[in-house]
């Protein structure tokens, strides 16, 4: 696997946006449920129409100004830094690998020394999400708030659960999943953290950022960012069956 494989970005067409945080990608997963489908490379590494699936976001976060990328890897991560490198167009790359699953807070908390900023933004490197991510920076930045997530409205929430928001769009409560079908904000797996919050985590122990760090931090004030961008995860086959259909639509309506 060599980086031949997908496009690299001209660093000339892509303005710099200004005061940007370090961004954190999460892509440490082990993938079980997608084995039976791609079971010879991590599942951030999927090859999506010729493209690993995580080129996508490196391509999105190139376009809107970001230049800083942290990789949180673990399972197969010699992978993936063989195939990103150190740079994507114009991101520097840099890596943080687990000597064991420590899972997506503890996996933070092992890179937060390589985080530049005092806020840092984070994505999940198994899903994917339409949205405007320097003007979610912008938000966050004029509203002055702890912390901001990308909210994604389905009507239907069984597979992924909701959050329920206060009137002001401050998270009240993280509903998990039901066989009830019901519409409702989903956590899109996007957020604006404050590094000391994330230093805060105990080192060296397997935490989920989702059920263990976030209900926690809700007190201190996480408040939503809506999105109407489509949403896609490739966590399952048939979730990653339509990702090459998500993304060519993409490249429709963009042109």
């Amino acid at each position: 696997m060599t980086r031949a494989f997908f496009p690299m970005l001209p660093s000339a067409r892509q303005p710099r946006l200004v005061g940007a945080p370090t961004v954190a990608i999460l892509a440490g997963g082990l993938g079980t449920r997608l084995r039976s489908v791609v079971n010879d490379r991590p599942k951030v590494l999927a090859e999506i129409s010729g493209r690993p699936f995580l080129s996508f976001w490196l391509e999105t976060l190139a376009q809107q100004g970001f230049r800083e990328v942290v990789i949180c890897a673990g399972y197969l991560a010699e992978q993936v830094e063989q195939c990103l490198g150190d740079t994507f167009g114009p991101l520097q790359l840099r890596y943080s690998i687990e000597p064991q699953p420590l899972g997506t807070g503890g996996a933070l908390r092992l890179a937060s020394d390589r985080f530049s900023t005092d806020q840092v933004m984070v994505l999940n490197g198994d899903s994917f999400c339409e949205v405007d991510l320097a003007a979610f920076w912008k938000a966050h930045l004029e509203r002055r708030l702890p912390a901001s997530m990308v909210l994604r409205y389905e009507e239907d929430t069984r597979r992924y659960g909701r959050v329920t928001l206060s009137s002001d769009g401050r998270l009240e409560n993280f509903l998990e999943k039901s066989d009830l079908i019901r519409p409702g904000w989903i956590n899109a797996g996007i957020y604006l953290l404050p590094k000391d919050w994330i230093s805060r985590v105990p080192a060296a122990q397997a935490i989920s950022l989702e059920r263990d760090l976030l209900p926690g931090w809700m007190g201190e004030g996480i408040y939503g960012f809506p999105s109407a961008g489509r949403f896609i995860d490739i966590g399952t086959p048939e979730s990653f069956a339509r990702a090459g259909e998500f993304f060519a639509d993409a490249k429709k309506l963009a042109a």
